[in-house]
């Protein structure tokens, strides 16, 4: 009966010890424009994939709107692919690519992350 109780104890604590659930986003890149899998995120831990289907070497900036950190992926090269790990809090984010004009040309968008 012991060892009953030991087991469940320990699957009590295994089931209140695993990590939360990973958010997945992928953001697709061309000229001149951010396509995204999805608009809204839950917060937590999310993994960031960039493809570069564009003909332009890109790269991705994300910030959460009223917030000075920016996270980022570095230059992304033609058919290339990129990860980003961030730990996201409810709001807004700005997403952008920040080589030469091409935020201007309308490399950008928002991403909302909700509880």
């Amino acid at each position: 009966m012991k060892a009953l109780a030991a087991v469940g104890a320990l699957v009590a604590a295994l089931v209140h010890t695993q990590a939360p659930p990973v958010s997945r986003l992928q953001v697709v890149a061309r000229e001149y424009s951010f396509g995204f899998s999805r608009i809204h995120l839950d917060a937590g831990t999310a993994v960031i994939e960039m493809d570069n289907f564009g003909q332009d070497p890109h790269d991705l900036r994300v910030q959460r709107i009223g917030a000075k950190h920016i996270a980022g992926l570095g230059t992304i090269a033609p058919g290339g692919r990129g990860d980003l790990t961030v730990k996201l809090v409810p709001g807004r984010y700005s997403f952008w690519c920040s080589l030469a004009n091409h935020r201007q040309l309308g490399m950008h968008a928002v991403l909302i992350v909700t509880r």
